[in-house]
């Protein structure tokens, strides 16, 4: 199902009072905002709020009228959902918001209510980078790729035959993604493929784009990470099968700082976890497909990969 919440946020900066029309807009979708918020900003209750939220209803939001004004974006997300809904055989449904964010990510992914939630944020998307809006200025056409991305998670995280360990996570919780409780409690293993696969996802649903742009990254750093491999894989083995935040921000999160991320001597590239996940998930998707990877547990991933690599035998 696809929503559409822009129109109500330019409604918003049309109001007088913008910051109390912010809020009220807030509580009119408070379950999937309030996830947004509390996954990829800080708790919207919080007194640090009020600052972002004045900060984004202040900010030039010029860039993101001419993107709407540019670009058929019905048309580029309903065939992005038709493409996934076959690659990825997916059996639930997805709720797909297009939203204006506050700057907490260009897209991501929820659970709510059980409810497999995909949503990208538009200032992000704008071609153009907007220190107002902190908008990072990525092309428009890579919109269809994120939101490939954050289905792919979706499938990982409510298919009814997902063996990931982040399904029973959140059928745990209640049916409720919570990135910083996973971050905690889950492997470091499976968050990794949980993200190589999400790329693999990417590359189907949405082809033809550079191999750096699947991943977030600058070509220089993508060409970087692939000659760093063989250390990267060494590095990393001893934290596989540990569950710790401090993994999660290293490997996976982007803006930590050089020591945050410095590892047997030396510093690792940001988000570096996105491409050791998509190694370590390519030889089950080459096998068996993204559709089933997708679903399949670690342990078939794990397998999969060794025997690829020559550790264990068929």
């Amino acid at each position: 199902m696809l929503i559409n919440l822009v129109p109500e946020f330019l409604s918003v900066l049309q109001a007088r009072d913008r910051t109390a029309a912010y809020r009220q807009y807030l509580d009119s979708h408070r379950a999937v905002l309030h996830a947004y918020w509390r996954n990829y900003v800080l708790d919207p209750d919080s007194p640090q709020a009020s600052d972002i939220i004045a900060r984004t209803v202040a900010a030039d939001h010029g860039d993101l009228t001419a993107l709407l004004e540019q670009v058929d974006l019905t048309r580029v997300l309903e065939d992005t959902l038709s493409r996934a809904q076959d690659l990825l055989q997916v059996d639930r449904t997805v709720d797909t918001y297009v939203m204006v964010g506050v700057g907490g990510a260009n897209a991501g992914e929820l659970v709510v209510g059980g409810r497999g939630v995909a949503f990208v944020c538009l200032e992000h998307f704008t071609g153009r980078a907007n220190p107002e809006t902190f908008g990072m200025g990525l092309a428009p056409r890579l919109i269809g790729l994120w939101l490939g991305h954050e289905i792919g998670h979706t499938v990982r995280y409510c298919a009814a035959d997902s063996a990931s360990e982040l399904r029973h996570l959140i059928e745990a919780m209640g049916g409720y993604y919570d990135s910083w409780q996973a971050g905690s409690r889950i492997r470091l293993r499976e968050l990794l493929v949980n993200e190589g696969l999400a790329v693999h996802a990417a590359q189907a649903i949405a082809p033809g784009h550079d191999p750096a742009d699947y991943f977030g990254y600058p070509r220089r750093q993508y060409q970087r990470l692939r000659e760093m491999e063989a250390f990267l894989r060494s590095a990393v083995h001893r934290d596989l099968d540990r569950a710790a935040l401090g993994l999660r921000l290293r490997y996976l999160t982007g803006g930590m700082s050089p020591a945050a991320r410095l590892v047997n001597g030396r510093v690792i590239p940001e988000r570096s976890g996105y491409y050791l996940g998509y190694r370590m998930a390519e030889p089950l998707v080459q096998q068996v497909g993204i559709a089933k990877a997708l679903r399949a547990s670690l342990d078939a991933v794990v397998e999969a990969d060794e025997i690829a690599r020559g550790i264990r035998t068929a």
